[in-house]
């Protein structure tokens, strides 16, 4: 895959996004195909997290003073689903990262399970995993490699609580108090370094 353009053209902004996820579950659905109980239970509680990471997520410093020095357009398409909750954590704090620099950032949100051929491209460890972010210049190239879908600090302890023998949703619990106790910081510090990795 060399060229992004049609898929963040066709992408949502972030207020799009997640007023679509208000808006399925006014209907009792979620994004993607399962609409069961457990799935809108998901899709609830990530409304809640992502409102509550708007509210409370600053941006670090070095951070900001990284955003603020770019003269030229960037685009962020990130691969998502509502039911997604690293996606719920994560997704705020690249929008809050778009914000800084709107003249010249963009982000787009697509639905993993409405493009699987772009998620494809972009598997973990096999995997469909999400959130996933591609850096794109404004021809719609991708800058670098994916970022996604959790910081490596995470992803690290989670591969140890797979290990330890740790399942949802016991599982998804200690992930979002490690987010709770985080407070963004490992999420900004690891997009901080990919981006001046990649760009």
């Amino acid at each position: 895959m060399s060229n992004y353009s049609n898929y963040f053209q066709a992408g949502l902004s972030y207020p799009v996004y997640k007023q679509l996820i208000v808006d399925l579950l006014a209907a009792q659905k979620t994004t993607g195909q399962d609409h069961s109980e457990f799935m809108l239970h998901y899709s609830k509680m990530n409304l809640q997290r992502m409102n509550r990471v708007e509210k409370t997520t600053e941006l670090l410093p070095e951070l900001s003073t990284y955003l603020k020095s770019f003269n030229k357009p960037l685009n962020f398409l990130v691969i998502t689903e509502g039911w997604c909750g690293d996606a719920a954590q994560i997704v705020p704090v690249i929008q809050k990262m778009v914000e800084v620099n709107p003249q010249l950032f963009n982000l787009r949100c697509v639905l993993r399970d409405e493009n699987l051929e772009l998620i494809d491209a972009h598997l973990t460890n096999g995997g469909r995993a999400i959130p996933v972010l591609l850096l794109l210049d404004e021809e719609g190239d991708l800058i670098g490699e994916k970022w996604g879908p959790r910081p490596a600090i995470l992803q690290d302890l989670l591969n140890t609580w797979k290990t330890e023998g740790v399942v949802m949703p016991e599982l998804a619990e200690k992930i979002h108090a490690w987010y709770a106790k985080d407070k963004t910081v490992a999420t900004q510090q690891s997009l901080l370094n990919h981006m001046q990795k990649v760009i």
